[in-house]
Formats: C-alpha cells, structure tokens, sequence
C-alpha cells in the first residue's frame, strides 16, 4: 500500500504527499519491497531536484521581472513630476 501510495505522489509531482510517506516509512517484510521502495525512493529525490530547479528558475524569472517594473515605475515618477 506504501509503495502505491508513493507511486502515485511521484505520478502527481506532490511534494507534499512524498515528504509524507517518508515519514511514515514502513519496515518492509521482503527484500523485492526494500528494492521497490528504494527505487521509487530514487525516482522521489530525482522529481524533487527537478522542481526545486523549476522553483529556482521562476524565483529568479520573478526577480527580474520585479526590478525592470521598479525600474520603469521610478522613471516615470521622475518624468511626469511636476510639483519640483
């Protein structure tokens, strides 16, 4: 039941759901089970660098984005200053 439960957080791309399993990671009683969890284990920390690596690319997109419109938002508060 763990192991499906794992395959499908993997199949979802929810984070949330593995760190959840592996908490609560059973002792297994066959050494196929211990190679299975161990793969799906491996497959877990490969979906995890991957979206940690999505998240790095969008903060940094994100970044960006923000100081070009500071940047635009403080010239045109320059430009069309009338009161100085």
């Amino acid at each position: 039941m763990w192991l499906t439960k794992l395959q499908i957080a993997i199949i979802e791309k929810n984070p949330e759901a593995i760190d959840t399993l592996m908490k609560q990671m059973p002792k297994f009683e066959s050494v196929d089970d211990m190679k299975s969890a161990s793969a799906l284990i491996q497959e877990a920390l490969k979906l995890l660098y991957h979206l940690k690596n999505e998240t790095s690319i969008t903060l940094k997109k994100l970044k960006k984005h923000r100081n070009f419109l500071n940047a635009t938002a403080e010239n045109r508060k320059n430009k069309f200053d009338i009161i100085s």
